[in-house]
């Protein structure tokens, strides 16, 4: 069993609403689960649950698996703790109550790829930033409304409408889930709070936060979040803060807090090692690939299969660089077998438009279906940050489309010198296979085609596709589409098929944990623990002598103007991710600002 520190049992004998604090790996999940399973144990009625809500679906995996591995809590009290995101709660009471603030009894949500291309014209625009913030909430309200097309950043919102507008409803919620856990409450924005807040009259709250772990202040974290807190619920507070169960015997921790202090010893910190690296793409990634092989190495020397080596880096960008690196690496070096964290917008709207190509014609409208996902693709593959290149190439290939239909409606041929000359002929070339139903062989023919073709246009997305296997959603999809073929004698359904497997990947809670090397965003790895850790910071680009340019920082463009709390946090919770070892590489000439006292 467990032995309890001093703190952790306070927190055992504490009774009302809590807000248990402390830093990286101090416990505040584990004690706070021990004590959820006491509740069950000794508080609730049958049929009530402990909930325990968090943010990120890695997070929640681990808290998972942590329940799985207390040995001390009985299997029929495990079922009792129900685990699952803030977005999984929201999105529930959405779906059942939501006609009660004017949505439609019929709802769907829009992911976050669509939302990119329903948004890319107001967020290209050259309006100033408060305007367009207002005009990209009136139009995800609107489309809520009228459509019932719902995104993830309005359900906090909705949620809050219908909690505070119904005592039943609230008074139904407290009944089920009697006492919530809240955890990495700092975080929670405005929206998020109105619910905790509503939640917290008849429910016990059980906040866990850590003050210096702020990283969304970026997308409304609130820094008086707990003061708010404090103030409503008057919580009996017990901090954690000394205990470490993370990187036990290690600095790590200690290197953590003097990032934020921004003042470092002399002497060298356990467990943490600052690398340098020469400021040219060569040398550089010949420095990252020795540095994993060696952390590779060590790993493998603990006869653990389930160790694992994240790759932290600063941009999106970034983390296809580096991925694109360990598989084919310089200087003679072997290839590195990884998983890579990228972002999904592009992968999963050329995903979408390979599933359309395996789809049987129904309606005689296929290739109207297809430039449709053809425009989508380039309005929404950026994200939140479409670029005015691809806004423009969608406008062009609809402008084409148009006059092709226009001109056949009169029996014209198509101009010689339209863009969709090369679509058509490899559109074509698509519909002419045979498929065997095997969803594997035919996705990769239809993906050869596509490469192989004379259309730049699926060339792009023959390349962003192939990004799928670093998804993990291959297995989902490849098992639904089997299915589809053996139910229809053929793709009948592939492309809502596709979409269902990457809009259920959202709620996804049953996740392995990760293992072996990961390369991810730094900002994606709250949450998350690892056997060792390595931050690859970028390098200047310098030309006769003078930095040109600085992109791929841990510190945009590694300028002092940018070197403020935010930065710093998301250092610390970077470096505190690892159990063993952190190591960072920064270059040579211009080294990362947080790592020099200032």
């Amino acid at each position: 069993m467990m032995k309890l520190t001093d703190p952790q049992r306070e927190v055992m004998a504490a009774n009302g609403h809590l807000l248990i604090s402390g830093g990286p790996g101090s416990g505040k999940t584990t004690i706070s689960i021990i004590k959820a399973a006491d509740i069950v144990k000794h508080q609730l009625r049958p049929g009530q649950h402990v909930l325990f809500l968090s943010f990120a679906r890695a997070t929640i995996s681990r808290i998972m698996e942590t329940i799985g591995q207390q040995q001390q809590i009985l299997p029929e009290h495990k079922k009792s703790i129900k685990v699952e995101t803030y977005h999984a709660f929201f999105w529930r009471v959405l779906k059942t109550h939501g006609y009660l603030v004017g949505l439609p009894r019929k709802l769907s949500i829009l992911a976050p790829q669509n939302e990119a291309i329903v948004l890319a014209a107001i967020r290209l625009s050259d309006v100033e930033n408060t305007t367009k913030q207002q005009r990209t909430i009136e139009q995800l309200q609107q489309l809520a409304l009228e459509e019932g097309r719902v995104c993830f950043d309005l359900f906090a919102h909705f949620a809050a409408k219908i909690l505070h507008g119904s005592y039943r409803i609230r008074k139904l919620i407290s009944t089920m889930y009697p006492f919530v856990i809240l955890d990495e409450f700092q975080d929670t924005n405005a929206e998020q709070w109105h619910v905790v807040k509503v939640i917290g009259e008849n429910s016990t709250l059980l906040a866990l936060a850590d003050p210096e772990q702020r990283i969304y202040e970026w997308i409304g974290a609130d820094p008086e979040r707990l003061e708010h807190f404090r103030a409503e619920f008057n919580p009996t507070e017990i901090d954690l803060g000394t205990d470490n169960h993370r990187n036990e015997g290690t600095e790590i921790r200690l290197f953590g807090d003097h990032i934020l202090r921004g003042r470092f010893r002399a002497k060298a910190y356990s467990g943490v090692e600052c690398l340098s690296y020469e400021a040219n793409p060569n040398q550089a990634w010949t420095k990252l690939t020795v540095t994993i092989l060696q952390a590779r190495k060590r790993l493998l020397a603990s006869g653990r299969s389930d160790w694992s080596l994240a790759i932290l880096v600063p941009t999106k960008r970034m983390t296809r660089l580096v991925s694109d690196a360990l598989s084919s690496p310089p200087a003679g070096l072997p290839e590195i077998s990884h998983t890579a964290v990228i972002e999904m917008d592009g992968v999963i709207l050329s995903a979408e438009l390979i599933a359309l190509m395996m789809q049987l014609d129904h309606d005689g409208k296929h290739f109207s279906n297809v430039i449709d996902l053809l425009c989508d693709f380039y309005r929404g593959r950026g994200g939140e940050n479409p670029s005015k290149t691809d806004l423009v190439e969608a406008e062009r290939i609809r402008r084409a489309y148009n006059d092709y239909v226009a001109r056949a409606g009169k029996g014209q041929s198509i101009r010689r010198n339209s863009l969709l000359v090369d679509v058509l002929d490899v559109y074509k070339q698509t519909r002419s296979v045979v498929f065997s139903g095997n969803p594997d062989k035919d996705w990769v023919t239809l993906r050869g085609i596509l490469e192989r073709g004379s259309c730049s246009r699926f060339k792009t997305i023959a390349n962003e596709v192939r990004n799928l296997r670093l998804l993990k959603r291959g297995t989902q999809l490849r098992e639904a589409l089997s299915q589809d073929w053996r139910a229809n004698g053929a793709y009948r359904n592939a492309l809502e098929i596709a979409r269902h497997t990457f809009l259920a990947e959202h709620f996804a809670m049953a996740r392995r944990p990760e293992t072996g090397v990961i390369i991810m965003n730094m900002h994606k790895a709250k949450g998350k623990e690892f056997d060792e850790v390595i931050i690859f910071d970028g390098w200047p680009r310098i030309s006769q002598g003078k930095i040109v340019s600085n992109p791929d920082r841990i510190v945009r463009g590694n300028s002092r103007q940018y070197n403020n709390e935010q930065t710093k946090q998301n250092l610390r919770v970077s470096v505190t991710r690892a159990k063993s070892r952190a190591t960072i590489l920064t270059p040579k000439q211009h080294p990362c600002i947080l790592l020099s006292d200032q």
